[in-house]
């Protein structure tokens, strides 16, 4: 997935052996941390509405659990990869470390088109991933969550048929659910509101007004959604949203220099976040390339759809005028071009922070389940703010102190203590 030049596993692996060395690491910690604990690979035979019978692989990879149950989400899309699902496993555990949260690394995939499948072929296909990983997740092992094409109803599918196989509930085995059936209020809005509660934090740092700044939008999912529209509600305006058209299979990038009002785009987007292209224009759009959402005359840039996508072939398009680059995807920018945001003066707000408000909103509804006891959204949305904001000045004033890159700040934080967690385990 993303630039084929790049392995993610690589790239993850690439940055935690720089921050290894930096803190020095001992060799057997850092052999422990630079690769997966377990891996589940197989198969999940599925009864089409044709009559035929369709094979797909799934995935499920748990890179680290010293300081509690693996978390993370299952992602549905054609192209996905073993090295993938490696490295976002990774970046998980680095994820709920960073954020303080008693939470490992986990992540899975299946190799799958949910746009071209049927209510029916999915739900089959939801329960027979959980078929084959039953005895190997739950709410004390590993607990998946929602990902890149999956959504509530899925991770509902997924909890029913778990609690069929167990025969018990476990409502806090799976998060991500709907409202109402075991999901927290907030959930839906978690990882953009984490984002933008990050840029927030940044740019009273730099002293820059928020209502002042432009920003440009790669991806229009859930993620970039609803950082788009608290970031709006601030005051800030988006002037350019890229995303990917599936009827075209391409990608567009949908520009309006005064503001692009993020409630009508919503509006005309689907479930996967492909904007309707003739409604857009009909708006007053500008239609442009798919990769020229990198290029604008912003102040900030959100990379929020898939990896690799910030490269040194495109970063050359960036323009002078960007003072922020927010990371709302996972590994959007590769290890390669971190030296020329570093040289370019650009302040960076790592993946693994800055959309850290899911999995910490994930893990909020697994208290709630486990307790059986729900919080109202204002609770839910002001225990996520803090959180988040908490994790931000930690790496912020790290970075300031120790004169270090953000992303280079965060690891340090991350991998030290997930490192204490595994020394005192006594795994090392």
């Amino acid at each position: 997935m993303g630039h084929t030049s790049y392995n993610p596993y690589e790239s993850a692996k690439k940055q935690f052996n720089q921050v290894a060395d930096q803190i020095g690491l001992d060799s057997s910690t850092r052999e422990l941390l630079s690769q997966p604990s377990r891996e589940y690979h197989f198969t999940i035979p599925v009864k089409m509405d044709d009559g035929t019978t369709k094979t797909f692989n799934g995935y499920r990879i748990q890179h680290n659990d010293a300081r509690g149950p693996a978390k993370g989400g299952i992602r549905f899309h054609p192209e996905e990869t073993v090295d993938t699902i490696r490295a976002l496993s990774m970046w998980m555990t680095w994820k709920c470390a960073v954020v303080d949260i008693p939470l490992g690394g986990g992540k899975g995939g299946i190799i799958c088109d949910p746009r071209t499948l049927s209510k029916g072929e999915q739900e089959r296909l939801c329960r027979g991933y959980i078929r084959q990983l039953s005895k190997n997740i739950g709410p004390n092992l590993d607990v998946p969550a929602p990902d890149v094409m999956s959504n509530g109803q899925h991770m509902l599918w997924m909890l029913d048929e778990y609690e069929t196989i167990t025969g018990a509930r476990y409502p806090g085995a799976i998060t991500g659910k709907p409202v109402g059936m075991g999901g927290s209020l907030g959930r839906t809005e978690a990882t953009g509101y984490g984002v933008v509660y990050n840029l927030r934090e940044a740019l009273k740092e730099l002293n820059i007004d928020i209502a002042k700044t432009t920003a440009s939008l790669q991806g229009f999912g859930n993620v970039a959604e609803y950082a788009a529209r608290l970031y709006t509600s601030m005051g800030g305006k988006i002037v350019a949203i890229s995303c990917w058209d599936n009827n075209d299979k391409a990608a567009y990038t949908y520009r309006k220099l005064d503001g692009l009002d993020i409630d009508k785009i919503a509006s005309i987007k689907d479930s996967f976040g492909t904007i309707d292209k003739q409604k857009a224009v009909d708006m007053g759009c500008e239609l442009l390339k798919g990769d020229e959402w990198i290029s604008q005359d912003v102040d900030i840039l959100l990379p929020c759809a898939l990896e690799n996508q910030i490269t040194p072939d495109s970063f050359v398009k960036v323009s002078k005028q960007v003072k922020v680059i927010c990371e709302g995807a996972n590994g959007p920018t590769t290890p390669d071009c971190d030296e020329l945001i570093k040289e370019r003066g650009i302040y960076l707000i790592p993946d693994f922070l800055c959309n850290a408000g899911g999995v910490t909103c994930s893990y909020f509804e697994q208290v709630q389940c486990n307790m059986n006891y729900f919080w109202p959204k204002e609770e839910v949305l002001e225990k996520l703010d803090q959180k988040m904001t908490y994790a931000f000045h930690a790496v912020h004033n790290l970075a300031k102190e120790k004169n270090l890159y953000t992303r280079d700040a965060a690891y340090v934080i991350a991998i030290n203590r997930v490192a204490e967690a595994v020394k005192l385990r006594g795994w090392i």
